[in-house]
């Protein structure tokens, strides 16, 4: 079988009579073809009304109709496994905006006819589980033999997602670009205004958790000319750097190179979905600073490029970036640490500075920027990938105080002054904070130290006091 199909799938394929003209189509034969996992599989059926498919699908499970006008069903069958049904149709563009297409289901559309509508012609093939055949109208196999993103139709112009969809693809698959299909693409760069930006960030997502070389990505974003879309990113191409550091180029180059570094690491690749696209993100942004303070300065005999606060102007440029597509607070607290602590490694190692850089990264991890400064190291070909010194001490110093993974907690709490006889109200407080600083300060490291710590600022403070 070219593409693996769930038992349970297969045997209401065989059973039903409704599903003698149904095909897999999309991703799950293009993923079989490359020999991924299939993960999604979607059917589409010919022949057959919507209201007829979805009667003979509840004989073996629940169906829920997306939209009846689009003719797509999710059908969880009695295991709990789900699948996505639906009618061939056509989209026609008759409006501005992502909701401006007129669809309309057509059971009798010719395979061919319904293939054309898809974006790529990697996403136009189909499979014939009756034949074990696999329907190639747009000599898609031979794209992703050969590593080509080309567009399937000049329909593929209607819907400028496609463009960015196209980013994450190249980035996923490691595909280059047709040249026919970057010039449409460039035609089409006015309409990304229209984009939800919801839309806009799933796309990134998708770049940012599941790329095997995401500068492949954002090269397709700079051959169509989209980069300057995106002003953060375009901005770092043509930033010099200093070529005895830098010696791959300039932000942009050194960007890519470090992005395709960061999805080699087995940390990233162990990673859950979020926490791989916080570092991809991180990565990404992790010199949005250096277009706004790059300069060059006469130094030790030679003119040499620097980019003094980098990483601190940073922050806030990469908050912004990810603002715009709305994403989620959870992500976001996470990124803008990264890039703002990025070179933390290159200062002094000491027991209070790896409490306080715990602390500055929360809800961060020390084990989170470890990832992304060794990407940002590895990339600066053809420089050996070495880990730096710094961040190697840094990580000894880390686990020696047990704080890779968390920042440092309060020791002394409300309960222990309490039991000292302070009240509650604003002087615990006051107190309370006073402590986690002294704490982080090194001045005590347990409770007993904690105890005497705050049992002499009470008598400091009644001493004071007349």
């Amino acid at each position: 079988m070219i593409v693996p199909i769930p038992n349970e799938l297969a045997t209401v394929l065989a059973i039903l009579p409704e599903l003698e003209q149904a095909y897999l189509v999309g991703g799950c034969v293009r993923d079989a073809l490359l020999g991924v996992p299939v993960k999604d599989y979607d059917i589409e059926v010919f022949g057959v009304s919507c209201e007829q498919l979805a009667a003979a699908l509840e004989r073996h499970g629940r169906v829920d109709l997306v939209g009846h006008s689009f003719g797509v069903l999710k059908f969880t069958m009695h295991g709990g496994r789900t699948f996505d049904f639906s009618l061939p149709r056509h989209d026609s563009k008759i409006r501005s905006g992502h909701k401006g297409f007129r669809i309309v289901t057509n059971p009798a559309m010719t395979l061919a006819d319904a293939a054309a509508r898809r974006d790529f012609t990697i996403n136009a093939l189909m499979f014939d589980p009756r034949r074990n055949e696999v329907l190639d109208f747009f000599n898609g196999r031979r794209d992703l033999d050969e590593r080509v993103l080309r567009h399937t139709s000049p329909a593929f112009a209607e819907d400028p997602l496609r463009v960015l969809r196209g980013m994450q693809l190249a980035a996923r698959f490691d595909l280059q670009p047709a040249p026919e299909t970057v010039a449409l693409c460039r035609t089409i760069k006015g309409a990304c205004g229209e984009l939800a930006a919801e839309r806009v960030r799933e796309e990134w997502f998708k770049w940012a958790s599941q790329s095997v070389r995401p500068s492949a990505g954002l090269r397709v974003l700079e051959a169509t000319e989209w980069l300057e879309h995106f002003p953060e990113i375009d901005a770092l191409r043509g930033t010099p750097q200093d070529p005895e550091w830098h010696p791959e180029g300039d932000v942009f180059t050194h960007t890519c190179h470090c992005l395709d570094a960061l999805v080699q690491l087995p940390e990233w690749r162990a990673a859950d979905s979020q926490s791989r696209i916080v570092y991809s993100l991180a990565v990404l942004g992790h010199d949005f600073g250096k277009p706004q303070t790059t300069q060059r300065v006469f130094r030790e005999g030679r003119w040499r490029v620097v980019s003094p606060g980098h990483e601190s102007v940073g922050g806030p440029v990469v908050e912004a970036f990810l603002a715009r597509f709305r994403t989620p607070e959870a992500i976001r607290r996470r990124v803008e640490p990264l890039v703002t602590n990025h070179q933390a490694h290159l200062q002094t190692v000491t027991d209070r500075s790896v409490r306080r850089l715990a602390r500055r990264l929360e809800p961060e991890t020390i084990h989170g920027l470890s990832v992304v400064i060794t990407a940002d190291a590895f990339g600066r070909p053809p420089r050996p990938r070495e880990t730096p010194p710094g961040l190697r001490a840094l990580q000894e110093k880390a686990a020696q105080l047990e704080l890779q993974e968390s920042a440092p907690k309060p020791i002394l709490k409300g309960r222990h002054l309490c039991a000292l006889g302070v009240p509650q109200g604003k002087a615990m407080g006051s107190l309370l904070a006073a402590a986690f600083e002294a704490q982080l300060e090194g001045r005590f490291t347990d409770l007993e130290g904690a105890r005497q710590w705050a049992l002499d600022e009470i008598r400091r403070a009644t001493d004071r006091d007349p």
